[in-house]
């Protein structure tokens, strides 16, 4: 059986797919799975273990100028790669116009099928043309959290049971251990998200006195500014990485004692890679994309969680460790 998953972004939702895919190798028999996916997350879903084959597609680039001579002939060219195969099985995981745009222009097997979310979820985005395109939309009950809305129209498209323990599946390359590093994940796409930068550096300085050193990712020029003043003000124990694609961060990140960071993508491969992790929260919506392992755990508080709150936190997922 040859399967087609529709995840094309953001960050954190490609990562949230990740155990419905897990799902279905372990309960579907010989079965194969394809991903689509923007072109920029493509490093990160080649490392999730049992997919087959990666599409790549750049529709928020080709969004911008559709009628453009390159546009149309990179359509082509992917809508060519797309329809290569005929699937027995398209699920739509997006649940958004554009991914019921991919979805319609894959090709089915003869018995094939599409599948999509019947319904808008609280917090997700859902559009009704990935209903109008489906073979059968799957209702989903609202109060869903992000990565159980996968598994269940997973589960609902092969009827089964979706299994335990969850696993997201996500491999990283062999990397030196870098066993006292904690990994500050503090950008992200939204600025209301953000905690402030006087606690990452008490964080920090607490951090170091146990002996750790601190890591600071960035993905922007304002995330770069941000990690060379935290990093300025805690000292020498606190490094800039350089910029990195997915893949590679995702290996860096695999290679540290733990992660605190922010809701944002990054953090959400912390949790998908198992790692001990502090997610922090500005808005009740943890319920949602927030880790759930004894060893991971979110904090909230408005209008930011406490200095004390995220330490006590951290402490406490080391210990669960």
């Amino acid at each position: 059986m040859r399967v087609l998953i529709v995840k094309l972004s953001s960050l954190g939702d490609v990562v949230h797919a990740m155990p419905a895919v897990q799902d279905v190798l372990a309960c579907v028999p010989g079965v194969q799975v394809d991903w689509v996916v923007e072109r920029a997350f493509a490093p990160l879903v080649e490392r999730c273990e049992g997919v087959s084959l990666v599409i790549p597609c750049e529709l928020r680039r080709w969004a911008r100028s559709p009628l453009a001579a390159e546009t149309r002939a990179e359509w082509r060219t992917f809508r060519k790669a797309l329809r290569a195969t005929r699937y027995d099985a398209v699920l739509d995981l997006q649940g958004l116009t554009k991914s019921a745009l991919v979805a319609r222009a894959a090709r089915t097997s003869e018995s094939g099928r599409r599948f999509a979310l019947g319904n808008r979820t609280d917090g997700a985005g859902w559009e009704a043309p990935t209903r109008w395109v489906a073979d059968v939309a799957v209702p989903i009950t609202p109060r869903t959290d992000a990565v159980t809305r996968s598994r269940l129209l997973c589960a609902a498209a092969f009827d089964y049971g979706m299994p335990s323990p969850l696993r997201f599946g996500l491999r990283a390359a062999p990397t030196s251990r870098r066993a006292a590093e904690v990994a500050f994940v503090h950008g992200t796409s939204r600025e209301d998200k953000c905690w402030p930068q006087e606690h990452w550096i008490a964080l920090g300085r607490c951090l170091v006195e146990q002996g750790h050193a601190i890591g600071l990712p960035h993905g922007s020029d304002a995330e770069l500014a941000r990690s060379e003043a935290i990093a300025a003000a805690i000292g020498p124990a606190a490094q800039v990485w350089p910029r990195m694609d997915l893949g590679a961060l995702t290996d860096r990140l695999a290679a540290c004692a733990g992660v605190i960071g922010v809701d944002s993508g990054l953090s959400h491969i912390a949790v998908a890679l198992d790692l001990p992790h502090v997610q922090v929260y500005n808005f009740d919506t943890a319920w949602r994309t927030g880790p759930s392992a004894p060893h991971q755990r979110s904090v909230y508080a408005q209008p930011a969680p406490s200095l004390d709150a995220v330490w006590n936190a951290w402490l406490a997922v080391r210990g669960a460790a």
